[in-house]
């Protein structure tokens, strides 16, 4: 890939997905197999202001060794350096830059009942740290091709070809591989923005979700959160970031308590490392009560299980079938290019930020009108050619949203 096609992806995701001001701290997690673009990246970070980039490098193989060998106690608690570190984030606000590119199945070696019980350990040590930086940051996750995952996308190519073929296929669905990468996303914001405009004017109270796999569930919708597509600002500092790209989707978070039916997963979800396939949930009272996958299904456990609240829905997301993504007619193994093919629900914690007066809000509030609160939020893809939504207004008038899998509005 040229470099300086590459280059105008690590701009865009500086100055356009963080859009990182004078002065402002940076974090990135990448991992250990993206040197080359993450020094791109760094230099892009500086050239926008950055004050200080930390590089946070992970490796699954070393995920492995540590969840091997080290103690459930030490792996279940914060020690005084991640504390601290926390803290900083917390009083700091850096920018957070996400690098995804890990192999799917990377930690298919991996104690997973020890990872469970850690991270659900974890949760609640971090969850105060979170709850009260969200929304005031600014954050983007992005990906670049590892060899691993390249050929998960293209078993049939070699190694070389395979990173070739999924590098390209990201830039062109992250609009960062022809013409200007920022003015694409300026243009794209604008559309993106229109719909949830039309989304919002409806006034809904509920979707109605319909499609030959079996799906049939009924989600309750709340009178004062919005839909948001494309890019978000940040509370308290007014900046406005992309904080995925790719993005495809206008979502809102659903009314906790509120949904009824069964839903089947579309694609394969790419979970702690792990894949899981053929998976489908049955909602009573908004909770999942029962679930099954042909693959996977003590990860789905694992997942449901993170806190009492992991269970319950945190979004909505509507994508068209049709999308740029979807037509390049691959299975990406990766949620943030698969969700963006077409729609997807979330489990777990919805987004206060769309609540309408929520900067005045404390997050108790939030919740009691009906946002989901939990420490996890999972996306999974339910999004099929046949996919019907019907929306039901406060008045009580249908709406058909999607028919065909597409936009009806």
């Amino acid at each position: 890939m040229k470099k300086s096609i590459l280059k105008g992806y690590a701009h865009l995701i500086a100055a356009s997905g963080v859009n990182i001001k004078k002065d402002q701290e940076v974090v990135i997690q990448a991992s250990l197999d993206q040197p080359e673009f993450i020094r791109l990246l760094v230099e892009e970070c500086y050239k926008c202001g950055a004050r200080d980039v930390l590089v946070l490098w992970s490796d699954p193989t070393i995920t492995i060794s540590n969840y091997k060998h080290k103690k459930l106690a030490d792996l279940s608690a914060l020690n005084d350096w991640q504390t601290t570190r926390w803290q900083h984030w917390h009083d700091k606000l850096p920018c957070r830059i996400y690098i995804e590119s890990d192999d799917p199945d990377a930690l298919n070696k991996m104690n997973m009942d020890k990872y469970g019980k850690a991270t659900k350990a974890l949760v609640p040590q971090i969850r105060h740290y979170r709850d009260e930086m969200d929304g005031k940051y600014q954050w983007c996750i992005a990906a670049v091709p590892s060899v691993g995952w390249a050929k998960k996308v293209y078993p049939n190519l070699s190694k070389t070809q395979a990173v070739n073929a999924l590098w390209e296929a990201i830039l062109k669905t992250s609009r960062a591989y022809e013409g200007d990468p920022i003015k694409n996303w300026e243009n794209h914001d604008i559309t993106l923005k229109a719909k949830c405009e039309k989304l919002n004017n409806l006034n809904l109270r509920e979707l109605h979700y319909r499609n030959s796999l079996g799906t049939d569930l009924k989600v309750g919708l709340i009178s004062d959160v919005i839909w948001l597509g494309g890019g978000e600002v940040a509370v308290g500092s007014n900046i406005f970031f992309q904080p995925n790209i790719p993005s495809e989707e206008c979502f809102t978070s659903p009314m906790k308590g509120k949904a009824e039916g069964i839903v089947y997963a579309a694609k394969p979800l790419s979970y702690r490392g792990q894949i899981i396939d053929g998976f489908w949930f049955k909602f009573h009272e908004g909770k999942v009560v029962e679930y099954d996958a042909k693959v996977g299904k003590d990860l789905l456990k694992q997942m449901l299980e993170v806190d009492e609240f992991a269970s319950y829905l945190g979004e909505c997301a509507l994508i068209p079938y049709d999308s740029p993504i979807n037509n390049t007619g691959l299975l990406f193994f990766n949620t943030l290019f698969d969700e963006n093919a077409s729609c997807h629900l979330a489990l777990g914690t919805g987004f206060p930020t769309l609540m309408k007066g929520n900067e005045n809000m404390t997050l108790e509030e939030i919740t009691k009108k009906g946002i989901n609160h939990s420490g996890s939020h999972v996306d999974f893809m339910i999004g099929t050619k046949d996919m019907n939504i019907v929306g039901i207004d406060d008045k009580g008038q249908e709406h058909q949203i999607f028919k065909d899998g597409n936009w009806a509005i």
